[in-house]
């Protein structure tokens, strides 16, 4: 079942968000202060391309000063907008019965959005 919820995930923009996430992060990269930011966001692009069946968990030893620092860089830097997006078409896939699925994968994204350092895909 999780197979074809990916696959559907793919096929309805899936793809398309795991893509900007990528592209924004290796941009991120280019920058030396930019690499902790861009590596976050090649992350959740791995994780955007198969939600089903995998969660954002703390990492061995985390939340440490560092995650804690660069989350709150994290936050002032605007980078909360993703999560509103992220909760935006949570809220609009839940209306419909059939979207609940992928609803509920965005509103997962969005919290690992909102608090990617420190965590890992399991």
């Amino acid at each position: 079942m999780r197979l074809l919820g990916n696959i559907a995930w793919l096929a309805l923009g899936g793809l398309l968000v795991a893509l900007v996430y990528y592209i924004v992060g290796l941009l991120m990269c280019i920058t030396i202060i930019g690499i902790p930011f861009g590596v976050q966001l090649l992350k959740l692009g791995t994780f955007a391309l198969w939600p089903f069946g995998h969660e954002l968990v703390n990492g061995p030893g985390h939340p440490g000063c560092f995650s804690v620092l660069m989350q709150v860089l994290w936050m002032f830097l605007g980078w909360w907008e993703i999560a509103l997006v992220h909760l935006f078409f949570g809220i609009i896939l839940c209306i419909t019965i059939v979207g609940i699925p992928w609803g509920l994968q965005h509103f997962k994204m969005a919290f690992a959005s909102a608090f990617p350092f420190g965590k890992v895909i399991r």
